[in-house]
């Protein structure tokens, strides 16, 4: 374990190394999501059991920080690209009462599509001002939905470990 004037404590967690902050938003039903930093596997797929360094944390916590400052236009993003991919991969399905077999959804917009991905499973703040964001999907509970930001804009958004 070890502390971070900006993250508090840090220490060893089921998922890599999580942060004693925790992120918390209006967007998100104010839920307390746990923070992970860094990757929880190195390139050969082996369990990441260095804690980050001081200057890993500094940076981590500015990637953070400038997340928290931009919130506004992230969430916009994410709010219209996962809306994007619903479109496409599934809306064909769920907007059609003969193929689901269910009432249709009548997800119509960006904003009653934003309601299906609230449930935050955790943010994992990386090098480089990136940050990954897993999401448990309710429309796609088997695969969930994960995006991946860098400098707060999208680069990648696809089921839960694979951005």
């Amino acid at each position: 374990m070890s502390k971070h004037k900006y993250w508090g404590e840090i220490q060893e967690d089921w998922a890599g190394f999580s942060a004693e902050t925790e992120f918390i938003s209006r967007y998100f039903d104010n839920k307390h999501i746990r923070i992970f930093l860094n990757e929880e596997y190195d390139e050969d797929g082996e369990e990441i059991e260095i804690i980050p360094s001081n200057n890993e944390l500094d940076d981590f916590e500015k990637t953070y920080s400038n997340f928290i400052t931009e919130l506004d236009k992230v969430i916009k993003e994410i709010k219209e690209k996962t809306f994007e991919r619903y479109l496409k991969l599934y809306a064909h399905h769920y907007e059609n009462e003969e193929k689901s077999g269910e009432k249709p959804l009548n997800i119509s917009n960006k904003e009653s599509h934003f309601e299906y991905i609230k449930d935050i499973n955790y943010i994992r703040i990386l090098q480089d001002g990136n940050i990954k964001i897993p999401i448990h999907y309710k429309i796609d509970t088997e695969h969930g939905i994960e995006i991946r930001l860098e400098n707060n804009k999208i680069i990648n958004i696809g089921g839960i470990a694979e951005t």
